[in-house]
Parts: structure tokens; C-alpha cells; sequence
């Protein structure tokens, strides 16, 4: 049996060196975060939404996704934000999806994603819920009782009843609330608030907008909470029981809780399945760690969810790139959601080359290109496998030396193509990983080695 490849970095540039309706439809109570004992922070835990440190899975869920399926909803993601951003048919899109509290989180491998998920706890009595956490989304949702069959999708745990928690209420279409909703809205049913949001890789979620008691740890509950009680999902969603949205706009659980936590957050991407993560609300006590990169939050009028930052450079084994600067003039938004990053053609272009002519120093085979991804190697057999380094410098001189799980996947350089010089670049989940990013309302913080 082969042994799986251990990547290692190079370290010098010679040769080339080295991610329902409820039961009663009330006004929900104002948003307010209980008092938390250590006065800081709330922090949950951040896993891989497939493997052994994510939530078990029951065996009616769906195995993981296959590469190509990933990739293709991967690229229809991608394609969905740029679309976004430019502007263009934004009317029709219906969505892309002080103190601290940190959660642990986790990539969500075990339960049909290459994404990552927390689990909180929802009503009262609280319901554990699995969530995929989402930078690119604003409106939280779980999907609830009742759900016919065909509605709803498996998932980890029970459906959420909104019958049976004596804190939820249904928003009623009159509501500032049920008001604010804008690109969400979707009319009133029975005087009750409804909500849809589409996704970018096709899935969707629809139902009632509604109110609840969010537990993110034992100290933090976020009161009156405003999310998306669905009835009717499809497309890609299996396993997780919703999503929590972090995006920009007010509906984000980043801004519903922004009077407690000041907008601000972080979160760590695990580098594997077997490992965890955390996503933090709010700031620690006496401002943020040490070790941080900054750079500017960048304004996006045509899709103010998203979080976007200028890439200035990028270098490989040391060597800055020839990249026209006007080539990167789009900036590039900081995406969970998407797995690999994408760059206007003309960096993509120079990376790749630079890095195929690194790896060709060291002999590794190529192997057939894997969809989106071009730049494939068949490590079979290698104990351990030299990389050339990569290293992506953003404005303000903020640089993400990326490690070794940050260059591959799938045995692929983890980049591709997209859009057009001068256009938005994504910054995917997997260049993130092993990454703090902290993001507040005037700029984005990469700390490396964070987890």
C-alpha cells in the first residue's frame, strides 16, 4: 500500500522552492446576547463539515460528495459572486448564499461538504443544530417542522419544531423585520413573513421567517433571533441542518449581534478532517492578538454581503510574479463558501506556470487534470513530497505565505481561472485554512499557524 505523500515546503528558491410555522406569530423580541460569565468573547468550535471531528452523521445521510460533483458546485459558486459583485442580473439573484464569543468549528467532510460547520443550539429547550458557516451569506436558516419528505433533505439531527419552543415566534409580515428582508423577501402566508434564499452552486431554502433564542455556548445565547425557518429545500444541501450566515448586511448573525460583539469576528479553517477549528464573535480582551496582517475592507455597493480586500501580488518559490497590477484591480473577496481560489486569468496564467516549472525540478509525474483544476500531479509512492512555496500579498503588505494544504488539493495546484483581468478574484476556503482571519468593519487580519 502507497503511503500518503507528507508535503513539505521548500525553503530556498534553488531549485525552484517550495483550501413553520410555530404556534404563536408575535413581533420577535429585540436582538440581545444573554450576559456571558468571561465578559469577552463567545467561541465555538469550527470542524470540517466531513470527518471524524465533525458532528456523527446518522447513517441516512448521503456519503460525501465526489471530487468532480465539488468542483462543479464549486465553479457555479465562483461564477454566482462574480456575477454578484459586477453587478450584473443582481436583481434577480436571490441571495449567495466589545465582547467575544468563540465556537468551535469544523470541516464538515463527514457530512457532504468541503465546508465547515458549528453546532449551536436553537429554542427553548435548546435543540442542538449542525451549521454550515458562510462569509458569502446573510440569512440564517434551519430547516423545520412540518416538511414533507420530498421538502426536505436527511440530515444529522431532528428537524427543528418551532411548536415546541416556547421562545419562537414567526415574524409577522408587518414587521420592520419581515421589512428588512429586501433581496430575501418572498410575501406573506397566514400573516407570517415568508423568506428564499438561491444559492450559487443551485440550492435553495424557503419557509418562515422567524424568531428564537440562538445558544452559541454555554455563556452566550443571542435572544430573539432572527432566521429562516425552511420548509422547502433543494440542491445541495444534505447533511447540515442550515446555515449560518456572516455576511455584511444587518440580517448576518455578525449583524444582528453587532450591539454585543461589535461586528467583529474570526474564525480558523482546520487544514484536515481529522482537526478542528473555531469561530470567533466579537474581540478579546484587550483588542486583538498579536501576529496579525492587516489589510483594508474594501466597500462592494453592488453586493454588500461580501467581504473584499485588494491582491496586490503573488509569489512562488520567493519570485514576485509579472502580473499587470491592473489585472488585480477587481480586489477579491474573502469567501468560506468556495473551496479553491480564483484569479483573473493573467495571474492564474503566471502561477501556474511558475509552479509547474518548481515542481518540474523535483520529477513528479503530472497526472490527467481533475475538471476545473489543470495543474495535477500522481504522487503515488512518494512519502513525502517538496512544494514550491506560495505566497499571496494583499494591500497594505499583508501577506498569507501559504502552507503546504494551501497549495494542493487533490492532488492539484488549488487555483483556477475566472471572470477577466481587472475583475473580482475569490479567495477560497482552502488557501484560508491553518489561517486566524479576523474581519471587523474596516479590515481583514490573516494570523498564520492559528490552528
Amino acid at each position: 500500500m502507497a503511503l500518503a505523500p507528507r508535503w513539505r515546503p521548500a525553503s530556498s528558491p534553488s531549485p525552484p522552492p517550495a483550501s413553520s410555522r410555530g404556534r404563536r406569530a408575535a413581533p420577535p423580541t429585540q436582538v440581545s446576547v444573554a450576559p456571558r460569565r468571561n465578559g469577552t468573547s463567545a467561541v465555538l468550535r469550527l470542524t470540517p463539515r466531513h470527518g471524524p471531528c465533525a458532528p456523527s452523521r446518522t447513517s441516512s445521510l448521503a456519503a460525501a460528495p465526489s471530487v468532480a460533483d465539488t468542483l462543479r458546485a464549486d465553479q457555479r459558486r465562483a461564477e454566482y459572486i462574480l456575477r454578484r459583485v459586477s453587478g450584473a442580473g443582481a436583481h434577480q439573484l436571490l441571495g449567495s448564499k466589545a465582547a467575544a464569543a468563540t465556537v468551535p468549528a469544523s470541516w464538515g467532510y463527514d457530512i457532504g461538504t468541503l465546508n465547515y460547520v458549528v453546532t449551536a443550539s436553537l429554542g427553548t429547550p435548546g435543540v442542538a443544530q449542525t451549521l454550515e458557516v458562510d462569509t458569502g451569506s446573510d440569512l440564517s436558516w434551519v430547516q423545520c417542522k412540518p416538511c414533507a419528505a420530498a421538502a426536505c433533505y436527511s440530515q444529522k439531527d431532528p428537524l427543528f419544531d418551532p411548536a415546541r419552543s416556547s421562545s419562537y415566534a414567526a415574524v409577522p409580515c408587518g414587521a420592520s423585520a419581515c421589512a428588512g428582508l429586501g433581496l430575501y423577501a418572498a410575501g406573506c402566508s397566514a400573516a407570517q413573513c415568508g423568506y428564499v434564499v438561491s444559492y450559487g452552486d443551485g440550492s435553495n431554502t424557503t419557509g418562515v421567517y422567524g424568531s428564537d433564542t440562538l445558544t452559541l455556548t454555554a455563556t452566550d445565547a443571542v435572544q430573539g433571533f432572527l432566521f429562516g425557518c425552511g420548509h422547502a429545500q433543494s440542491g445541495l444541501l444534505a447533511g447540515i441542518d442550515g446555515l449560518l450566515g456572516l455576511g455584511r448586511e444587518p440580517v448576518s448573525l455578525v449583524g444582528q449581534t453587532a450591539g454585543a460583539y461589535g461586528g467583529v469576528f474570526s474564525y480558523c479553517l482546520p487544514t484536515k478532517p481529522s482537526t478542528a477549528g473555531y469561530l470567533t464573535l466579537g474581540a478579546a480582551a484587550g483588542g486583538a492578538a498579536p501576529g496579525f496582517a492587516t489589510t483594508q475592507l474594501l466597500p462592494s455597493p453592488a453586493a454588500p454581503t461580501y467581504y473584499i480586500v485588494m491582491l496586490t501580488a503573488i509569489s512562488v518559490g520567493g519570485q514576485a510574479l509579472s502580473v499587470p497590477p491592473s489585472a488585480f484591480a477587481g480586489g477579491a473577496v474573502v469567501d468560506t463558501g468556495t473551496v479553491v481560489t480564483r484569479l483573473p486569468p493573467a495571474a492564474y496564467a503566471a502561477l501556474r506556470s511558475a509552479f509547474r516549472g518548481g515542481m518540474a525540478a523535483y520529477g513528479y509525474p503530472s497526472a490527467p487534470p481533475n475538471g476545473i483544476l489543470d495543474t495535477c500531479y500522481d504522487f503515488a509512492g512518494y512519502g513525502a513530497v517538496t512544494l514550491p512555496t506560495v505566497a499571496l500579498t494583499f494591500s497594505s503588505g499583508a501577506t498569507l505565505t501559504l502552507g503546504a494544504d494551501g497549495i494542493l488539493s487533490f492532488g492539484c495546484l488549488a487555483f483556477a481561472a475566472s471572470g477577466s483581468d481587472g475583475g473580482m478574484a475569490i479567495l477560497g476556503n482552502v488557501q484560508q485554512r491553518s489561517f486566524e482571519v479576523r474581519i471587523d468593519g474596516a479590515s481583514v487580519g490573516f494570523r498564520p499557524g492559528a490552528c
